[in-house]
């Protein structure tokens, strides 16, 4: 049957001629088996009805991991950024304690049993100079729980007082000035370090669960060192790992995974252990963080003294970056030399 559309478009039939001598037809070769099938344009006069596009892929699951820590500025810093996807979740308070605890399990001394004290706090990840102003900002999660106050607050602040341009703080006592305004909290300035008779009193708060805030000289890898200012940093340190002859009872539990080392228990009151003397080599440990990394520290306490009572000097790269940065009268040592803040409720 053929349509009126087809013999329109159909040429002229030609002129009958004298049949000529044809060549014989041959076939094609035969196809080889197992042709896959091919697909063809359809012709534009074809009645079948175009295929609907496949429908749109169901949106991913939400993720089961931890979330990462917040990150201040983290919309400004790809590396940062990259750094965090690549990480994967990040583990508690208290596994990453624990993970810290496991690695460094050869340091502790055998002779000893051991305490831990340590308080849960949050990371953030500094954005330029604030490595004090994100100490404070950590230890605020302390003091005025559930979260503190927002980090830009604390800058702006700092900022409107005259303590910082940067966000950088070189001043223990100005620091002390913001937190009691920001914070509402006590702050216990403390001159000559953290050994002599400041020592008990340092370890006494962190036992009570208190933070502490501490500028120290930082290393490549974030732990102590001494570069005599030029490296000048800030940590908050909210634990204490003591290593002492007997663990006094009731309200202390052994830990099931780390044999010798014992937590307070928190619904059982508990005595207050014995503190290590001063010339106990390798029996306080200081467990802290800092803005660089969202992971627990765990650094010896000598160390950190030693450290916070060199710092003497401004760092020569920041005096040639051509930025403006506030000092107070007398440098570097005038404002972080030998001090520590100790921060209450």
């Amino acid at each position: 049957m053929s349509s009126s559309c087809s013999s329109l478009l159909e040429p002229p039939a030609p002129p009958p001629r004298t049949p000529a001598a044809q060549t014989p037809i041959v076939p094609p070769p035969p196809l080889p088996p197992h042709l896959p099938d091919l697909a063809f344009p359809t012709s534009p006069s074809s009645l079948q009805a175009p295929i609907p596009p496949p429908p749109p892929l169901p949106p991913p699951p939400p993720s089961s991991g931890a979330a990462p820590p917040h990150v201040f500025g983290l919309e400004k810093s790809q590396l940062l950024k990259e750094a965090l996807e690549k990480a994967g979740p990040v583990p508690g308070s208290r596994e990453d304690v624990r993970r810290l605890l496991k690695l460094h399990k050869d340091r502790f001394r055998s002779d000893l049993q051991w305490i831990l004290f340590c308080a849960d706090l949050p990371s953030l990840i500094q954005e330029g100079p604030q490595c004090g102003l994100v100490a404070l900002w950590m230890a605020g999660t302390l003091l005025v729980p559930p979260s503190g106050i927002p980090l830009e607050r604390l800058v702006q602040m700092a900022m409107e007082r005259g303590y910082t341009v940067q966000g950088e703080m070189f001043s223990v006592a100005d620091m002390g000035r913001l937190a009691e305004e920001a914070l509402g909290c006590q702050a216990e300035l403390l001159h000559g370090g953290l050994g002599g008779p400041n020592r008990e009193h340092v370890l006494q708060h962190l036992v009570a669960g208190h933070p502490l805030l501490i500028p120290y000289d930082e290393d490549f890898n974030h732990e102590p060192c001494q570069r005599k200012g030029h490296k000048a940093h800030w940590a908050v340190s909210t634990g204490v790992l003591l290593g002492v002859q007997g663990v006094p009872s009731p309200g202390y539990a052994e830990d099931p995974e780390l044999p010798g080392l014992f937590h307070p228990v928190p619904s059982m009151p508990h005595q207050p252990p014995s503190l290590p003397e001063e010339g106990s080599l390798g029996a306080v440990y200081l467990l802290s963080k800092q803005g660089k990394s969202w992971h627990y520290q765990l650094w010896d306490y000598d160390q950190v003294r030693d450290s916070n009572l060199q710092l003497t000097d401004f760092s020569p790269s920041r005096a040639a970056d051509g930025r403006t940065y506030v000092v107070p009268a007398g440098g570097v040592r005038a404002g972080l030399c030998g001090q520590v803040l100790l921060l209450r409720p």
